[in-house]
C-alpha cells in the first residue's frame, strides 16, 4: 500500500506533467498561428495591398493578441455554482374568490400539486 509521500510525489510529477503538456500544446498552436497569419499576410503582399513591413507588423501583433487573451469558453461549458432554488408554497394558503375566479385553474394546480406530492411521500415510504 503506497505511503502519503508516495501518493504526494505522483500528484507533483502529474502535475508537472499537465504544466509540460500545456505548455507544448500552447507552443504549437501559436507555431500554427504565426505560420497561418505569415501566410495570409504573404498573400497580401502579393497583391499589394500591404507593404513587408506591414506584414511583419500584422503578424506580430496577431501572435502578440493571441498571448494575451484567454481561451474562449462556450456558454454550455459554465455550470452554477449551486442548483436553482425552488420555493414550494404551502398549500394552507388562502386564495379569496375573486382571485380564484380570475387565475381559473388554480385550484385544479393545487390538486395536482396534491397529488403529486402524495405519490412522493408513497414512494419514500416503499
Amino acid at each position: 500500500m503506497p505511503g502519503f509521500g508516495d501518493i504526494l510525489q505522483k500528484a507533483v510529477y502529474l502535475g508537472v506533467g499537465l504544466a509540460s503538456y500545456a505548455g507544448e500544446k500552447a507552443g504549437s498552436k501559436l507555431t500554427e498561428l504565426r505560420t497561418e497569419a505569415q501566410k495570409l499576410a504573404d498573400e497580401l503582399v502579393k497583391r499589394g495591398e500591404m507593404s513587408t513591413e506591414e506584414a511583419r507588423r500584422f503578424v506580430d501583433d496577431m501572435v502578440q493578441q493571441a498571448q494575451q487573451q484567454p481561451p474562449v469558453e462556450s456558454a454550455g461549458d459554465k455550470k452554477p455554482a449551486e442548483p436553482r432554488r425552488i420555493e414550494i408554497v404551502s398549500e394552507e394558503e388562502e386564495v379569496s374568490p375573486k382571485d380564484a375566479k380570475e387565475t381559473g385553474g388554480v385550484d385544479k394546480l393545487r390538486e395536482q400539486v396534491q397529488n403529486l406530492q402524495e405519490e412522493l411521500r408513497r414512494l419514500k415510504r416503499d
